[in-house]
């Protein structure tokens, strides 16, 4: 199920709040706990139930693993428990999203032909399959309290950041669910996650899905790009990632203000920083912080000498890449980002001898060319639009460019002040600077939170801006990082 779409916003998360705040009304905490595991299963199984079979699975494998451990706790036997869980989920996770992946790299090498499985990806699994091993590795260092399977369900599957994160770990999370004061309804709390939840799905909606057209137009007609349109589908490429992911995190964390669970943040404003170092500390901040807690510290961290800290982290943002996607270029993408934080180590007083805006715009379009590798679906796309970039044709721009942001609830008014006569580019310069304003002059939404206060006009705001998000539905328009 999509936070962007109607069964959700009109059905399943007003009869998940309420149901929910009932059960524990009448002090039937394990009902409401039970109640919103169950509606956690058919958000995820919502699309395709087969999914259900498979997340499941994977919650009783690693509760029997975790209590077979918690048995054996400080016996030999133990590290081979936690060395078949961590295997076994990475298995999994192998199986459906990199088989094919290996078999047509395999047969690309060798010209072998080995047919191809086409397994469909579960959504989540990437994050799911990751929250599950940071909970065994806790286990195994015996930082985990006896937990219920019910609430090691719901540590799993809890719907709002089930999908694409944030990658919570246990005492993020179930000391909440057991906490008796968070099971009654908080007005505030409840203001508060409807604030956040309706400027993510504006993000969403209203930006990302605008500039997200113009990225599929601009890569599906590469052979016609000028060098200009090549720079326009670069930048809102970089900018419609920003605010889809931006989106869902702001959502996932308003949703659970809901329910009186603090999520952590995910996502704090990473186009504002100035080194290479800084955005991995703003941009998917819990995937960054699974990495060096599970892999980085793990592998030695940079105690063991400047060329083997350097190897660990190109092993991480290899690592990191290939998580992404079963694709070489996301694998390539985390090795440019790799060189460049071994880069920015090596030479970090050169870097820090520079002005702070010449270093954020280093930092800014490195980030902007290895999007490209992102996005693109083959090295040859990538390197094509590249190309386009560097090859001097400033011929006019695209009218399909323009009509791309011509949106149907802006027209009337640009007809009545009749801006488009006189400048047909208004729209398009109109939204990626109103867009890069909103990423680097405003406070971020999390921000915004901290200072939000009930009062008509951020009512006003919310309403406004839910109401618009929601007649602009069409179709089906999926996050992003759904895909990793």
């Amino acid at each position: 199920m999509l936070f962007n779409s109607y069964i959700f916003i009109l059905l399943f998360l007003p009869l998940c709040v309420i149901g929910y705040f009932s059960l524990n009304h009448f002090k039937q905490y394990h009902l409401a706990q039970g109640f919103l595991l169950g509606m956690s299963l058919w958000f995820y199984g919502y699309f395709n139930t087969s999914y259900l079979f498979i997340i499941l699975a994977s919650v009783l494998i690693n509760f029997i693993l975790y209590r077979l451990m918690e048995h054996y706790r400080g016996k030999p036997f133990c590290k081979g428990l936690i060395a078949l869980g961590v295997l076994t989920n990475l298995g999994i996770l192998v199986y459906f999203k990199y088989m094919d992946f290996f078999f047509s790299t395999i047969n690309s090498i060798f010209s072998t032909q080995f047919e191809l499985l086409h397994i469909v990806l579960p959504l989540g699994i990437s994050f799911f399959t990751f929250q599950q091993i940071s909970f065994l590795v806790d286990a195994y260092r015996g930082e985990i309290p006896g937990y219920s399977l019910l609430y090691y369900a719901s540590f799993v599957t809890f719907f709002p950041q089930l999908i694409a994160g944030p990658i919570v770990t246990h005492d993020e999370l179930v000391p909440q669910f057991l906490d008796r004061e968070k099971k009654t309804l908080n007005y505030d709390n409840l203001a508060k996650g409807i604030y956040l939840f309706t400027l993510g799905l504006a993000k969403k909606r209203l930006i990302a899905d605008s500039f997200a057209d113009l990225v599929s137009y601009g890569y599906t007609t590469l052979d016609r790009l000028t060098s200009i349109s090549a720079f326009l589908v670069m930048l809102a490429y970089t900018i419609q990632i920003y605010f889809d992911f931006s989106g869902y995190c702001d959502m996932a964390i308003g949703i659970g203000k809901m329910f009186n669970i603090e999520l952590p943040l995910n996502f704090n404003s990473p186009y504002k920083a100035l080194t290479i170092t800084e955005f991995w500390d703003r941009w998917h901040m819990t995937l960054t912080r699974f990495f060096t807690k599970y892999v980085y510290i793990p592998l030695g961290g940079n105690r063991k000498g400047r060329i083997r800290t350097y190897v660990n982290i190109m092993i991480v943002f290899l690592a990191s890449g290939l998580w992404h996607g079963a694709n070489w270029t996301f694998v390539f993408w985390g090795f440019l980002h790799g060189c460049f934080v071994v880069l920015t180590r090596m030479f970090k007083k050169f870097f820090d001898s520079l002005h702070p805006a010449l270093n954020w715009l280093i930092t800014f379009m490195f980030v902007n060319v290895a999007w490209v590798f992102f996005r693109a679906e083959s090295f040859s796309q990538a390197l094509t639009l590249l190309g386009k970039l560097v090859s001097w044709n400033f011929a006019p721009l695209d009218s399909n460019f323009i009509e791309i942001f011509r949106l149907k609830e802006l027209k009337k008014a640009l007809s009545f002040f009749r801006i488009e006569t006189i400048y047909p580019q208004f729209l398009i310069t109109a939204f990626f600077v109103v867009a890069m304003l909103l990423i680097l002059g405003r406070k971020n939404a999390y921000e915004r939170m901290q200072t939000f206060k009930p009062n008509a006009l951020n009512m006003m705001t919310t309403l406004f801006l839910l109401v618009w998000s929601v007649f602009s539905f069409c179709g089906v328009t999926v996050f992003l990082y759904f895909n990793f």
